[in-house]
């Protein structure tokens, strides 16, 4: 019998217009054809088809937003986008064929905090398909990204959120038991120590100063808290000049890559990994634990070593349950 998870409420809930936070997920699996998930999206949220073409649905949901199911695919979105009528017989064999070896992935659009809740019953349905997560290939490093607003987009809350997961990655890659070909994989690496001291060293930063640092130290999508497309809201052109990737879609969310998609477990749903991220809201909104963790990271350090990512690990573990942060 599967379990219902509650969704933890961060201690901010509202953004800058005072209007309730929003979330968007994105999971990755396969064992469902794109016609299959597209279908299941519909039935189970009452929601009508936009726009198809063999490698991308586009539905929307009445009181939830817009859906859009992907075959991860590039050359496949690339022929399908400029395909004749002519050949989608052909395009869609294609795609199902395809969706044995590249992920299925549904990227959902941004739901207010208090109905999360409402994607429930499409993992479920999802699961009851036959949809299969991280554990079924060892290549593809399937995972869910979590899309969660700022709050507010200025350099202090933004500087806290950054300290919060940086003395926290090391603890969270062992909180969301991240799969070893995820833990391999270019696609969710962490930020490097020299940035991790360099950012907790010192008065905090401004604007400017966490903008350029975080270009010059995490200058790639490819990390577990991937900052480029919140940065791109504020200044879009001097995001591209240092990483210029179509990809980058500017708005204003973190976009958070570290836990796996389990969806073939009975007992995983969403809230899991939102209820692990929630402890970086947390730490966020606790400037003096933030101090306190900081100084403890500086004084961890030794020379030429740095600091111990397993000893490190073993504190965050004890000191977080100390804090009542779990």
């Amino acid at each position: 019998m599967e379990r219902t998870i509650t969704y933890k409420l961060p201690p901010c809930t509202t953004n800058a217009e005072g209007a309730e936070r929003r979330v968007g997920f994105e999971l990755e699996f396969s064992g469902l054809t794109l016609q299959q998930t597209s279908d299941i999206v519909k039935k189970t949220l009452g929601a009508t088809l936009q726009s198809a073409t063999a490698a991308e649905h586009k539905l929307h949901a009445q009181g939830l937003g817009d859906f859009n199911i992907e075959l991860d695919w590039n050359y496949l979105k690339q022929k399908a986008a400029t395909a004749g009528e002519e050949n989608r017989e052909l395009l869609d064999l294609i795609s199902d064929a395809a969706s044995l070896l590249v992920p299925i992935e549904v990227v959902c659009p941004p739901i207010p905090l208090s109905r999360l809740s409402a994607l429930d019953q499409l993992v479920t349905a999802l699961r009851n398909a036959g949809a299969i997560g991280t554990e079924e290939s060892i290549i593809a490093a399937y995972g869910v990204h979590i899309n969660a607003e700022i709050p507010r987009l200025d350099a202090a809350n933004l500087y806290a959120y950054l300290r919060a997961f940086s003395l926290l990655q090391w603890w969270l890659v062992e909180a969301h038991e991240v799969n070893t070909s995820r833990k391999i994989s270019p696609y969710i690496d962490l930020y490097p120590e020299k940035y991790v001291i360099k950012l907790i060293s010192g008065p905090p930063p401004d604007m400017d100063t966490l903008f350029s640092d975080y270009l010059k130290h995490n200058g790639s999508r490819n990390r577990a808290l991937d900052l480029l497309p919140l940065l791109a809201v504020i200044d879009e052109n001097k995001v591209r000049s240092r990483v210029d990737d179509p990809k980058i879609n500017a708005r204003p969310t973190f976009h958070y890559r570290l836990p796996n998609c389990n969806i073939e477990h009975p007992d995983w749903s969403l809230a899991l990994s939102w209820n692990t991220w929630w402890i970086i809201e947390q730490l966020a909104a606790s400037p003096e634990l933030l101090d306190k963790l900081s100084r403890a990271f500086l004084e961890a350090g030794q020379p030429l070593f740095g600091v111990s990512r397993k000893q490190w690990t073993e504190y965050i573990d004890q000191w977080l349950t100390d804090h009542a942060l779990v």
